[in-house]
């Protein structure tokens, strides 16, 4: 500890006043540099990379990296914004893989705000635990996602229909069909599980798509499925079974 010498060498009194302010100072000054630093990275990535939109520029205490997130994504680079590297950090002592761990934090939503009154509500078992899917009709890695929770059990599961059209042509439409379906979680199931198209949706039956994309839109939700867990973490992609299971058996 840098202060212990000093103590060593004054007199009580005289290294406790001083300790400190000097400390204050120091913390002070590294905070300037860090900040000084993450400036100086943005405007230097944003002139190479001017379609990347940065969010947020963070000091880490690993190798003087920096850690740059932008586009709901994590890579590193220098004080100076020179390189950039794109993959995962792990903790080689722990196996942790940092980069999972800090972008399920910056990516969180508060699961509360979420209008589940939207969603269609499958029960399976005690339904203790909360998952929220946003999936598209049409989407192949949603109908391989659906094949894989099939076997979840103790499980509330809230399907938020989000056709994206401009991929999946027709999409919205079988989404409306399921949604005023006399039974959407059957109609939803009946389709991605056995491919049973539903029925036509009645002319006045409402819908809520717009809302739902809208809310997609706000999260930066670009892919399906997405799925958001009970602490709010996102993920982009179709994950395995086991992987849902243990993400969210992590919610505290």
């Amino acid at each position: 500890m840098p202060y212990n010498h000093s103590q060593s060498l004054l007199s009580g009194g005289l290294a406790m006043g001083f300790k400190l302010p000097f400390a204050g100072l120091a913390l002070l000054a590294s905070a300037f540099v860090a900040q000084a630093d993450e400036s100086v990275i943005r405007r230097n990535l944003s002139a190479r990379l001017p379609s990347a939109r940065i969010d947020q520029v963070t000091k880490t205490p690993y190798a003087g990296l920096y850690e740059v997130y932008f586009d709901n994504q994590i890579a590193y680079t220098d004080k100076d914004g020179s390189f950039m590297i794109v993959g995962y950090l792990v903790d080689v002592a722990s196996g942790q893989n940092l980069t999972h761990a800090r972008l399920r934090k910056l990516t969180a939503i508060p699961f509360s705000t979420l209008p589940l009154g939207l969603a269609i509500r499958t029960v399976r078992g005690n339904g203790k635990r909360q998952l929220v899917v946003f999936s598209d009709p049409l989407c192949p890695y949603c109908r391989k996602l659906e094949q894989e929770l099939a076997s979840l059990t103790d499980v509330t599961i809230h399907t938020f229909l989000y056709p994206i059209e401009h991929l999946n042509r027709g999409a919205t439409a079988l989404a409306r069909q399921i949604w005023c379906a006399a039974k959407p979680a059957k109609a939803w199931e009946d389709l991605m599980l056995k491919n049973i198209a539903p029925p036509q949706a009645p002319a006045a039956c409402q819908d809520p798509l717009a809302r739902i994309a809208e809310i997609g839109a706000r999260h930066s939700f670009t892919a399906t499925p997405t799925l958001v867990f009970a602490d709010g973490a996102v993920v982009q992609r179709q994950l395995p079974v086991a992987q849902v299971e243990r993400l969210m058996n992590e919610v505290k």
